[in-house]
């Protein structure tokens, strides 16, 4: 074979080559797909996955209820309606399995990463304080902000009337409810001041417990000793 022969078989491979890289350009210019402005099905409480250089903030530090005074007037109710994003996750039965997380019962008051028989996370692992009401409701607004590396792929409920309403429901799940603390005493009122009575103009201070000479009278003079006289 000829280098002529061989001239036409390295055309053909690169008219190919370019053939197909061209069908290739082509191809996505017109089939690029669209992203949408909206996802079509939003799945309630589970948040994206952030990328590892990224950390999570924490949430802005807000004031903690007087448990005393809002779980009495809480909307227990309420709150086993809210219960229904946990259970996509959780079990909240007595005696029930774990699922993706581990099963809530008797959740208040419980050490945390304490039941024996779920793996949690190194970060969930790392403390075992037991969840209190304040720790709870700080918690359950942003897991991922409160303990960064949980496995816990909720988005938080934010509405802090929800979290205590939630809370109160949670209470009743238990064969031992946490006690509700007595409420808070009220503000102490600040301490006043009583003022100095003002001194009236031209008023003076008694100098040495001295009083004052009367008016129109002057000051006895001091007469002075008679010189001795010379002896004779």
């Amino acid at each position: 074979m000829d280098s002529f022969e061989w001239n036409k078989i390295a055309g053909a491979v690169l008219g190919t080559l370019m053939f197909v890289l061209v069908v290739s350009f082509v191809g996505e210019a017109v089939f690029e797909p669209a992203v949408p402005a909206k996802p079509g099905y939003v799945v309630e409480g589970v948040v994206e996955q952030t990328p590892t250089d990224q950390t999570s903030q924490a949430p802005a530090e807000e004031a903690l209820p007087d448990w005393g005074t809002v779980l009495p007037a809480a909307d227990a109710a309420a709150g086993q309606k809210i219960s229904a994003r946990c259970e996509q996750c959780h079990d909240l039965s007595k005696g029930g399995p774990d699922k993706i997380g581990p099963n809530l019962w008797g959740v208040l008051g419980r050490p945390r990463a304490s039941r024996a028989s779920f793996s949690y996370s190194s970060a969930m692992a790392a403390s075992h304080d037991p969840w209190n009401f304040d720790h709870f409701f700080r918690f359950i607004k942003s897991p991922q902000a409160v303990v960064p590396g949980t496995k816990m792929s909720f988005a938080g409920i934010p509405n802090a009337k929800d979290r205590i309403s939630l809370i109160a429901w949670l209470r009743t799940q238990s064969d031992s409810p946490l006690p509700v603390p007595p409420p808070q005493p009220a503000k102490a009122a600040s301490d006043t001041h009583t003022p100095t009575a003002p001194q009236t103009p031209g008023s003076t201070p008694a100098d040495n417990g001295k009083a004052p000479a009367a008016q129109g009278t002057k000051p006895a003079t001091q007469t002075p000793a008679a010189a001795p006289k010379k002896p004779g």
